[in-house]
């Protein structure tokens, strides 16, 4: 009658390490996805499903301006492929000493209903140095 108990113990354990497991996989996943779009996708993208994205594009030539009295920029962002669809973003943090017109960069945040600027938390620049190869000759 003890073995029962003790593999009844067991079983019960397990079941809970495996729950708690199955838990924790879930949440990680249902927190941390975020969608990746580039800017014509989140043009043709329902607004009410841009609280939480990944943009990718590249910085337009003009409309670039820093704020003031706080690091941080406001720009505009252009598709890669189609230049005609841009996207207006602020950010407010410190901003990557390579960011400038025509680098293409990749930043993560929302567009809150009824406003037409993107609010970034965070902007990365792309390194060319690091994606190109070189050339050697």
């Amino acid at each position: 009658m003890a073995q029962k108990n003790s593999k009844s113990l067991y079983l019960v354990a397990l079941a809970l390490f495996l729950g708690g497991i199955g838990y924790l996989l879930f949440s990680g996943f249902t927190q941390n996805s975020v969608y990746f779009l580039n800017v014509s996708e989140a043009l043709a993208t329902p607004q009410d499903k841009l609280h939480t994205v990944r943009l990718f594009g590249t910085v337009a030539a003009d409309g670039l301006t820093m704020l003031d009295g706080a690091p941080g920029v406001r720009f505009r962002l252009e598709d890669k492929d189609n230049t005609s669809k841009t996207v207006w973003v602020l950010y407010k943090g410190a901003v990557p000493d390579t960011f400038k017109p025509g680098v293409e960069v990749i930043i993560e945040g929302g567009l809150a209903p009824g406003e037409d600027t993107f609010k970034a938390r965070t902007l990365m620049t792309k390194c060319p140095s690091k994606y190109q190869k070189e050339n050697r000759g």
